[in-house]
C-alpha cells in the first residue's frame, strides 16, 4: 500500500512540475468551440495508458487539461496539460502537451511521464470532437523504458460551450 501511495504522490508532483514548464505566447487565441467534452480513446495495447475514457476541459482559449482513464488489462490514470494552436483549416487545430501517469496492469505498477502531440477537429453543427494523437510514455517504475507506440484516436461528446 505504501508503494502505491508513493507512486501516486510522485505522479502528482511530476504532473505539477510538467504543467509549470509551459508558458503561453502572445499569439491570437484559438477558439476551441467548447469548454468540456468526454468520450473514448482508442489506441494500441502496449503503453501503460491504453484504451479508455477521455475528458478534456479548456482552462482558457488555448490551454486545456485532459484526463485519460485507462481500463484495458488493468487500471491507469493519465493527466496532461495541453496547448492548442490554430491551423489554416476551419475548426481544426493542433496541440501539444505533457503530463504523467500511474497504471496498474497485469500485477505490475507503472509510473512515468507522457507527452502528447495531435490534431483536433470540432464539428460546427453537432456536439462532437475528434482527435488523433501520438502519446509517447517514459516509464520510470518499475524500470525505465520508453514506449513510443501510443498513437490514439478520440471521439468526445461536447457538453460545455
Amino acid at each position: 500500500m505504501k508503494k502505491i501511495l508513493l507512486v501516486i504522490a510522485l505522479a502528482l508532483i511530476f504532473i505539477s512540475l510538467a504543467t509549470m514548464g509551459f508558458s503561453q505566447s502572445d499569439e491570437p487565441a484559438v477558439n476551441p468551440h467548447y469548454t468540456d467534452a468526454i468520450g473514448i480513446r482508442l489506441g494500441p495495447t502496449s503503453p501503460a495508458i491504453q484504451n479508455g475514457i477521455t475528458y478534456r476541459h479548456f482552462l482558457n482559449e488555448s490551454t486545456a487539461l485532459e484526463g485519460i482513464l485507462s481500463l484495458s488489462n488493468g487500471f491507469g490514470v493519465c493527466g496532461l496539460y495541453e496547448i492548442y494552436k490554430p491551423l489554416p483549416v476551419e475548426n481544426v487545430q493542433w496541440f501539444m502537451g505533457a503530463g504523467g501517469y500511474v497504471a496498474f496492469v497485469n500485477s505490475n505498477n507503472y509510473f512515468g511521464g507522457a507527452g502528447i502531440v495531435g490534431v483536433d477537429y470540432t464539428f460546427p453543427s453537432i456536439p462532437l470532437n475528434l482527435s488523433i494523437d501520438w502519446k509517447p510514455e517514459l516509464n520510470l517504475a518499475p524500470r525505465i523504458f520508453f514506449e513510443g507506440s501510443g498513437v490514439g484516436f478520440s471521439a468526445r461528446y461536447i457538453f460545455g460551450k
